[in-house]
């Protein structure tokens, strides 16, 4: 009896145009006994809605895109009772979340992982009434992650030219909010606050490996307080750079929950995708949520 492998591909990710490795792929999928239905994404939403619509009938739903796209196949999956494993071809301009779990970076190597793999429980996040694998954030780093275009993105790699603007005091935009995470509460005015479940934002802020597991019941929930002089920024750039969670600028935390509550507008980011501001946004962790198909380590 073969099984059935429900591939959703969004055909606009990334860097490259050719198709050559996503047929790949499937050949992959194919000799590994599986068959094989591709669903190719036109609009946002649809990953979403293919993975909800269509992914209940399958032993195996697989996506290929960039971070936004898995975001959207994971978040259809959220809404079945039953679940099938979930495989993740890193085929975006962005692709933190796979480097946090080793994914291969090729789609042909990334395809022959996910049938030579194992499911291992992976956490979800809940923001309000959305989904995300690895990152809700706001502030500095954030904004220009779903306004560049996807030219600039593949140009200058996702948060290369965020840089630019962080090392200047001026350009900077303080949220005012009250931070609730498990029972502790930070007030202030911040530039920057994740919560996450991943090893690298954006290649900027790296979190320490053996600080981080996918799949604990716990986020990392890191706030950055807005400096007040440009010796301060350096200093905070300086602290993140050597992943020093006790500069007094850094609240790094391991929680089970978080609840912001603020009067401004605070747009967020979901895996890189927009999400609105809203006066109270609570974030749960969904504890082995989905199965990710992995290879173990040797």
């Amino acid at each position: 009896m073969d099984k059935t492998l429900l591939f959703i591909v969004n055909p606009r990710a990334g860097k490259t145009k050719s198709s050559a490795p996503l047929f790949d792929a499937v050949a992959t999928f194919g000799r590994a006994g599986y068959l094989v239905r591709v669903m190719l994404t036109q609009a946002a939403g649809d990953a979403a809605r293919f993975a909800a619509q269509w992914g209940g009938g399958y032993d195996l739903v697989v996506c290929a895109g960039g971070d936004g796209t898995l975001n959207e196949t994971l978040s259809g999956l959220m809404q079945l009772e039953n679940r099938p494993p979930v495989g993740y071809l890193p085929n975006g301009s962005t692709n933190d979340f796979a480097a946090s779990l080793r994914i291969p970076s090729s789609v042909q190597q990334a395809a022959r992982a996910v049938v030579e793999g194992t499911p291992h429980p992976l956490d979800l996040g809940a923001h309000n009434d959305r989904y995300f694998s690895y990152v809700a954030s706001f502030g500095a780093f954030t904004k220009a992650s779903y306004s560049a275009s996807q030219e600039t993105k593949n140009a200058l790699g996702h948060f290369a030219y965020i840089l630019e603007g962080i090392k200047n005091l001026d350009s900077l935009r303080p949220y005012r909010c009250g931070v609730e995470a498990d029972g502790e509460s930070f007030d202030g005015d911040f530039i920057f606050g994740a919560v996450c479940n991943s090893t690298s934002l954006g290649g900027l802020v790296k979190l320490d490996p053996k600080r981080v597991h996918m799949d604990d019941g716990m986020f990392e929930l890191i706030l950055l307080r807005m400096p007040k002089t440009a010796l301060d920024l350096q200093n905070l750039i300086t602290a993140l750079n050597r992943m020093d969670y006790d500069y007094p600028g850094v609240i790094f935390r391991h929680v089970r929950s978080v609840t912001v509550t603020t009067r401004e507008d605070i747009p967020w980011s979901l895996d890189g995708e927009y999400a609105p501001s809203a006066p109270r946004v609570e974030i749960r962790n969904l504890h082995s949520a989905v199965q990710l198909m992995i290879q173990d380590d040797e």
